[in-house]
């Protein structure tokens, strides 16, 4: 009935035979593999094999003879970038159920399958990752010349920079040779795990003095789940465990986001920038089918990942209303500065009196700024964004100007 491995997986669990590592091997393997290669009374047989063999005594010696598997970090106070690296592991097969051993005894901490955060040891070879060590200065470029980012790494950074790509293929059932799990990796570490690295390594955002303080970030969150200094317990077990929830939580609230809804929206800015030649023979105007599209970080990333020559000045969305809106594009993402705003003669005036000066039906308005317009339908928008574009070449003003 059946053949290869399949068929000494029965043999195995009905004979009793299989030592206690071969049993999860077994299991493991059935669970993937089984189902999806046995016919519907092949995939009875098996199960009832398995279910036969994980009631009998021979399975339950196996299962309490298994040492479990464990992951090591220091004890005492703990911080947002091992319970986060803890956090990572626990999502892995080979460590969902791991113990997480809290000590700083080496004699104990060798004895761990995986050390984080204490040990003064970096060997991804051994599992150790460790970042205190005097000799320690690797940031993701570094260790990976491709990526940009300089932040020196924390526990936090080296387990993602190493087993990242597997956390959110587990979490987002995504293949892991799936180019969309390349770029939910670079903005994950570089809008979450970034900020624990450099919190933990004393790495300010900007020189100076702030100007306020900030304390609600996630590792200042954590660090509020110790035991106050003159409390009467100073056990940190209780609060360890619900910082690992805590970062847990937040994590892959913040992966769902970017893979549902961010990553959904650089798709559909992607397909308008391949299709900008059709709307515009300029290639300056991009058209959303869906207005509430967020469009500007994902339209600057595009266009270099692209290699756009002619920067793209105008985004034309339907609004709620069903009309249509032709907004600016700005000259980078922390600025007023338009690549190319409307028409100053146009800026302020609505409705009839602006279809009269622009010579466009069904003009709704331009704002005083000149950064946003708005026009009954697709083809006024885009007449519009033309009009602007035509002035600007036979004025040879191709230049950002302000809004």
């Amino acid at each position: 009935m059946f053949t290869g491995y399949l068929t000494r997986i029965v043999k195995q669990l009905l004979s009793f035979e299989s030592t206690p590592v071969q049993t999860v091997q077994l299991v493991s393997f059935w669970s993937v593999f089984g189902t999806r290669t046995c016919t519907t009374a092949e995939t009875a047989f098996v199960s009832k094999a398995h279910r036969r063999y994980m009631h009998s005594p021979k399975a339950k010696r196996h299962c309490s003879n298994m040492s479990p598997v464990k992951i090591g970090t220091h004890n005492g106070t703990f911080h947002c970038d091992e319970v986060l690296a803890c956090f990572f592991l626990r999502q892995l097969s080979e460590y969902k159920d791991a113990e997480i051993v809290r000590t700083r005894d080496p004699e104990v901490l060798g004895k761990c399958d995986i050390v984080v955060d204490v040990g003064g040891e970096y060997d991804p070879k051994r599992h150790r990752y460790d970042h205190h060590q005097r000799s320690f200065a690797e940031t993701f470029n570094s260790l990976r010349p491709e990526k940009p980012w300089v932040t020196k790494l924390s526990s936090a950074g080296l387990v993602y920079l190493h087993f990242g790509r597997r956390v959110l293929a587990q979490l987002t059932q995504l293949d892991e040779q799936d180019k969309q799990l390349d770029v939910l990796y670079d903005k994950l570490y570089e809008n979450f795990v970034e900020e624990v690295d450099a919190v933990d390594n004393g790495i300010s955002q900007y020189e100076g003095e702030a100007r306020y303080a900030v304390s609600s970030t996630l590792s200042a969150r954590v660090s509020y789940l110790n035991p106050r200094w003159n409390s009467k317990s100073q056990d940190t077990e209780e609060g360890f465990h619900k910082a690992l929830a805590l970062v847990g939580d937040e994590f892959k609230d913040r992966l769902d986001f970017y893979h549902t809804s961010w990553l959904p929206a650089r798709a559909v800015v992607e397909g308008a920038v391949q299709m900008r030649h059709q709307v515009d023979p300029s290639g300056e105007v991009v058209v959303l089918a869906q207005g509430g599209c967020p469009w500007k970080e994902h339209l600057f990333s595009l266009e270099k990942e692209l290699k756009v020559e002619t920067p793209i000045k105008f985004v034309l969305y339907p609004d709620q209303n069903g009309q249509w809106r032709v907004q600016c594009v700005p000259a980078g993402l922390n600025t007023f500065q338009n690549r190319l705003s409307l028409l100053e003669e146009w800026r302020g005036v609505r409705d009839n009196a602006l279809s009269q000066l622009s010579g466009i039906p069904g003009c709704i308005f331009v704002h005083a700024s000149g950064f946003i317009g708005g026009n009954l339908t697709q083809e006024g928008a885009l007449e519009m964004a033309k009009k602007t574009l035509k002035a600007a070449r036979n004025a040879g003003g191709d230049q950002a100007n302000g809004c």
